[in-house]
């Protein structure tokens, strides 16, 4: 899975949207139950000062200050449940100061005092060095016409605590959850994108030789079923397109055979016939040249035609590739001495393919035709046939014009000539390599060049090497 494929996208986007709001949210819950429980502490300690203030402050001018200071002592025993209780008068006079918690959480001596201009009633939090915070509470009682202040705080030691516990289990807890969204969103997303891969894979399957398949149809009733259905109609139309095609190529060339077979009649006739001035005998053998560079068309047409029916695969025989490339060499370098031109065959070993010879044949001659045609006098055409890796590969190297690169994408074509070619051999039409192709389709193998201008080609011919 790439970082650019849709898989990829889908699923980080859902994984980070599903991270950033599971982070969010546990931020939320963090804070509310910090400050919910750090509220509930402070509600406590409020009612405790208020109950202090209520019950012995308010009577202070009745029993005295010491035995405020005695009855809270014994009452709430601050050092042993870890509180913070202090009484002070007005103008900072201590009447009373709990001693050290047996825990040390925190020194009460070293609590700064409130405020004067405090309210009446008040909550804070209480910084401690090394320590938990104090949460106090503070509650002032009118008593025998002096102003008391009462303080109760506790350590905010077990909710800090909880806190800590909280953060280890979010720490733990937002990884797993961001895995398990990213899994969860890949398997919806692969389960989603499935049909793609479906149709991706069969519409790379459907070539000119199969369009009559269609696309799978995921039964999904959204926009993927759509699609496919659409897709499926436009290769039905492409299909009836291609038909035509063929339709009208095998109709044409099968109807002007017999035309040009009767025209070249005519023509050689009356060539033979005597008293024909030498000027009309000479414009006469220039029809009959066309007439049949005419037919030579007309049969690839032909030939095309029958490719593209599978005509091929109905000839298939088992043959030795080496044995024939060397035959069909030995023929074409009489061609070739005509020009000084030299042609070898390297083909060790025998090759055995499975397909129709004489087509293979046929793509054996055109290359060698080609190569010979297009080779300046004195140069070399070498033909190779061996095995590698499982395929039967027959090269065809020549040391001629070679092809511009621009025009290599496209030297397989129908009626496509570089223009080099068409201005040293006007009489070619463009169908040699075009017929090549097609029979090495036929053939289950393939066709590929390579050609560097003014230095030579190599044609590569791989087939499947037969079992």
């Amino acid at each position: 899975m790439t970082v650019r494929s849709i898989r990829f996208r889908l699923t980080a986007w859902y994984a980070g949207l599903f991270s950033v709001v599971a982070v969010a949210l546990g931020a939320l819950l963090f804070v509310h139950i910090k400050s919910y429980l750090e509220g509930v502490l402070l509600e406590t300690q409020e009612r405790r000062a208020r109950q202090i203030s209520d019950t012995l402050v308010a009577n202070v001018a009745r029993t005295g200050e010491a035995y405020v200071a005695r009855e809270v002592a014994a009452l709430y025993d601050p050092e042993k449940s870890d509180r913070f209780i202090r009484i002070t008068a007005r103008g900072g006079r201590l009447v009373y100061a709990s001693g050290p918690p047996i825990s040390q959480a925190f020194d009460p001596a070293a609590v700064p005092a409130a405020p004067v201009s405090s309210p009446a009633e008040f909550t804070r939090k209480q910084p401690v060095e090394g320590a938990p915070s104090l949460l106090i509470a503070a509650v002032r009682a009118g008593a025998g016409g002096t102003s008391y202040l009462v303080e109760v705080g506790t350590s905010a030691a077990p909710v800090e605590s909880m806190f800590r516990h909280l953060l280890a289990l979010l720490g733990l807890g937002l990884p797993l959850v961001a895995i398990l969204a990213a899994a969860g969103g890949y398997i919806l997303i692969h389960r989603t994108l499935m049909p793609v891969d479906q149709i991706a894979g069969k519409a790379e399957q459907i070539t000119q030789h199969n369009l009559g398949e269609r696309l799978p149809v995921p039964a999904t009733g959204d926009e993927l079923e759509s699609l496919s259905v659409a897709l499926n109609r436009m290769i039905t139309r492409l299909e009836d397109a291609f038909l035509n095609s063929k339709r009208f190529v095998a109709d044409a060339s099968h109807e002007l055979r017999t035309p040009l077979t009767v025209l070249r009649g005519e023509l050689e006739s009356m060539v033979r016939e005597q008293g024909i001035p030498a000027s009309e005998r000479e414009r006469i053998g220039g029809l009959l040249e066309e007439v049949e560079r005419l037919s030579m068309i007309v049969e690839r047409l032909f030939a095309l035609s029958r490719l593209d029916a599978g005509e091929a695969q109905s000839e298939w025989v088992r043959f030795d590739l080496a044995d024939l490339a060397t035959t069909t060499a030995g023929q074409m370098a009489l061609l070739a001495d005509d020009r000084r031109i030299s042609v070898a065959c390297e083909a060790p070993a025998p090759v055995p393919v499975s397909g129709d010879r004489s087509r293979l044949k046929q793509v054996v001659v055109n290359l060698l035709d080609n190569a010979i045609k297009y080779t300046p006098e004195g140069g070399a055409v070498r033909i190779r046939v061996f095995a590698a890796q499982g395929l039967a590969v027959l090269e065809v190297i020549d040391t001629g014009a070679g092809i511009p690169k621009e025009d290599l994408p496209r030297i397989f074509h129908r009626f496509f000539r570089a223009s080099q070619t068409r201005s040293q051999h006007p009489e070619g039409a463009g169908l040699g390599l075009a017929i090549v192709e097609s029979i090495c389709n036929a053939n289950r193998g393939e066709v590929e060049v390579e050609s560097v201008l003014n230095k030579g080609s190599c044609f590569r011919v791989k087939l499947p090497l037969a079992v």
